[in-house]
């Protein structure tokens, strides 16, 4: 049982793994800084406000490359071993979010203009977002290590809803109308909240067998 287990928590990691890396990618590729490139074609009119294409490159370049140094933070065998390397990766996650990633996200939302529903999902994930990242700062700073790996599975749980969103697009798109503001608006909040569901029941399962 224990094989089969291991077997699965493998391949669940490995999915999740490629699904991080290829989302990473196509964000990276924003580093062309072409502004009519990909999905910067269907947003012109946001652009010649000035407000969107600082937000958007602020928001995706640091969301590229926070994806990835997220998923490794949280394995706890690479925090012990390599502490060092933990606490810069941790310090790149943590600000990129703060400074770049969130704040980003909170511009760009104001300009999805897909009804009130998933403008108030986005504008609830990004001040989420910031806050949980911001809590699992102060939480390190003051040598509470348990408080800090907690918030920081909580920021994740963000963090990881871009790729959620996506997931949850491509799933419904074949029945149901993404261009319907009601239809998305529900993908937009299952992205972020049923993460945090997740989240915060493996985090009482482990505290649970801590016991």
């Amino acid at each position: 049982m224990s094989i089969v287990k291991t077997v699965i928590r493998w391949l669940l990691g490995i999915i999740v793994l490629l699904l991080v890396v290829s989302l990473s990618l196509n964000a990276l590729s924003y580093f062309n800084f072409n502004f009519t490139y990909g999905f910067l074609r269907l947003k012109q009119a946001a652009i010649a406000t000035g407000w969107y294409l600082p937000a958007y490159y602020a928001h995706v370049l640091a969301a590229g490359l926070i994806l990835v140094l997220g998923l490794f933070q949280l394995r706890t065998t690479i925090s012990l071993r390599w502490r060092k390397l933990h606490r810069f990766l941790g310090k790149c996650y943590a600000y990129g979010i703060l400074f770049f990633a969130a704040p980003g996200g909170l511009v760009m939302s104001f300009f999805i203009n897909r009804g009130p529903w998933v403008l108030t999902s986005f504008l609830i994930q990004s001040a989420c977002w910031f806050s949980f990242t911001a809590l699992a700062v102060r939480a390190v700073k003051k040598g509470n290590i348990e408080e800090h790996a907690r918030w920081m599975w909580r920021s994740y749980a963000l963090t990881f809803a871009a790729v959620t969103l996506r997931l949850y697009v491509f799933l419904f798109t074949s029945s149901y109308d993404m261009s319907a503001p009601e239809a998305y608006g529900i993908i937009a909040w299952l992205s972020w909240t049923i993460n945090l569901v997740a989240v915060e029941i493996y985090l009482s399962l482990r505290s649970s067998s801590m016991v």
